[in-house]
């Protein structure tokens, strides 16, 4: 069976649940083929540096006007249309690869796949099983398309509301959101701060400034350093030098002990170091904390 699996790196989620779902599967069926392309940088590099560091720069430096962008998206058919189109455009140049790997289904962890491959289906260029796993605690609109065979949703609360959005019940499936299996795995505390060199015995706050490294962090590094309290950080930035260099130059000067980290793929040993985790409400950071 092969299984082609659609994502973008606009954030760090949803290639992470795609990998989650890879990893599952691949240990489920040895028979099973998986393939993840990131849509966008398949269809032209051009395109997906464009839209990639226009979300970076819209989400680290303006986030108030992102989040207006957001909300407009979901409410304004005008503007929700304009993305439609720009997503319709693009959908034909999928066809090579779906007709070179010829997947027998078709999954998506983000909205302009799965807005393409519904473009692709509608006009009949294939016939293929879709299933949208959706990666947000929220039924934004731009998840929402015409010929999804079945979306994964994160919790039961979000069935009603898609289909108070004109998405049939029984296409919905509140089976959560994929996570890596390491997230899982009890890893041992004691072990992991003494490899970070901080203390066994002191509350252990997680600050993470997500995969691109959210700037406002910074404030708040300078607000909770001063807190009459016992504790230590560990502070992950992301993929943001000149953040992680902002903190370089303070962080031996607080009163707090603080282990600096730039991006890193063991994020499952930090969080389960820690007492309390300040982050970002990114979907699967979200559930790889609850998890």
């Amino acid at each position: 069976m092969n299984i082609l699996i659609l994502s973008a790196s606009t954030g760090g989620g949803h290639m992470r649940a795609s990998k989650a779902i890879e990893s599952y599967m691949l240990k489920q069926d040895k028979d099973i083929n998986v393939k993840i392309v990131d849509s966008l940088l398949y269809i032209s590099p051009i395109l997906n540096k464009t839209i990639t560091s226009g979300y970076v720069y819209l989400a680290t430096k303006t986030p108030k006007l992102y989040g207006k962008l957001y909300d407009l998206s979901n409410k304004d058919r005008k503007f929700s249309n304009f993305v439609t189109r720009i997503n319709n455009i693009f959908a034909n140049k999928l066809l090579p690869l779906i007709d070179d790997f010829k997947p027998d289904v078709i999954i998506t962890t983000h909205p302009f796949p799965t807005e393409m491959v519904s473009r692709l289906k509608l006009k009949n260029e294939i016939n293929i099983p879709l299933i949208c796993i959706m990666t947000d605690y929220a039924p934004h609109k731009a998840w929402l398309s015409e010929k999804v065979d079945a979306y994964i949703v994160a919790n039961d609360d979000m069935v009603a509301k898609m289909v108070a959005q004109g998405v049939s019940e029984e296409h919905i499936y509140p089976y959560g959101i994929p996570v890596d299996e390491v997230f899982f795995e009890e890893e041992e505390k004691q072990l992991v701060l003494e490899e970070l060199n901080l203390d066994k015995n002191l509350p252990t706050i997680l600050m993470m400034a997500g995969s691109f490294g959210v700037a406002n962090v910074f404030d708040i590094y300078a607000n909770i350093i001063d807190i009459n309290l016992d504790f230590q950080i560990i502070l992950v930035t992301g993929k943001n030098k000149k953040l992680y260099n902002q903190f370089e130059e303070v962080v031996g000067n607080r009163p707090k002990n603080t282990k600096l980290i730039y991006f890193t793929n063991e994020i499952n040993k930090f969080i389960q170091a820690s007492d309390i985790i300040i982050t970002k409400p990114g979907g699967l950071t979200v559930t790889e904390a609850l998890a």
